[in-house]
């Protein structure tokens, strides 16, 4: 199993670095939220442990960003911050869990153990619409059982327009779904129909039945019907 370790403490980071590796556990390791929030999008990993105060990106930023993307990754939030309006703000952005420091690090496992476990116990773990397949663990997409090489927020769009078939969905709502509401971008702004563009020539380009489409004026859908 593999987990990644954002925390900008370094005698923190390798003392967690080296307790999950004595049970186990395959660790890699960020010291700020920026690089944290790039490998947490780009890698593989099972499970998250994220601090709240870091730098360059806080951890409910990198937390904000990775649920916009699609990820469902078990989060850990594990942080000083130990008031309820922080957990609040965390479990209300998409952590699994929360805990405070100082921690017991026998708990941090069974808490480790208990998120990880999830995923595999959710009703719905993958997502279809005809001969496309979308999974909501491994986030890996196959059309007609080839494998699609999708970005962050190709499969961020895509998952949006999955989980709810056959639904007509404005540029507005796959913004605010999937571009935090602080970035550089705008309501008008080209970036939905440039991915959407992306994202056509993936998954429909050389079949027969297109996917995704476009309701003139309203926005897009997606359904395996003309």
């Amino acid at each position: 199993m593999k987990i990644l370790i954002v925390e900008d403490e370094t005698k923190l980071a390798h003392i967690l670095e080296q307790g999950l590796k004595e049970n186990g556990f395959v660790v890699e390791w960020a010291e700020d939220g920026g690089l944290g929030l790039e490998m947490a999008l780009t890698g593989r990993f099972n499970a998250m442990i994220l601090d709240v105060m870091l730098p360059v990106r806080d951890g409910f930023e990198v937390l904000r960003e990775l649920r916009k993307s699609g990820s469902t990754m078990p989060v850990v939030m594990l942080t000083a911050r130990s008031n309820v309006d922080d957990r609040i703000r965390g479990l209300d952005l998409g952590a699994d869990d929360y805990l405070a420091k100082p921690f017991d690090f026998k708990e941090l496992l069974a808490r480790l153990r208990a998120v990880t476990r999830r995923p595999k116990d959710r009703i719905q773990s993958s997502l279809t619409v005809g001969d496309l397949a979308l999974d909501l663990w491994t986030h890996e997409v196959h059309r007609a059982g080839k494998l699609l090489d999708l970005g962050p927020k190709e499969f961020g769009i895509l998952e949006y327009l999955m989980s709810r078939k056959g639904l007509v969905l404005t540029k507005a709502m796959i913004m605010d779904r999937v571009w935090p509401a602080d970035a550089d971008c705008q309501t008008g702004s080209n970036l939905v129909e440039v991915y959407i563009n992306f994202l056509r020539k993936k998954v429909d380009l050389g079949h027969e039945v297109k996917l995704i489409q476009t309701v003139r004026g309203s926005g897009y859908v997606i359904q395996d019907q003309p």
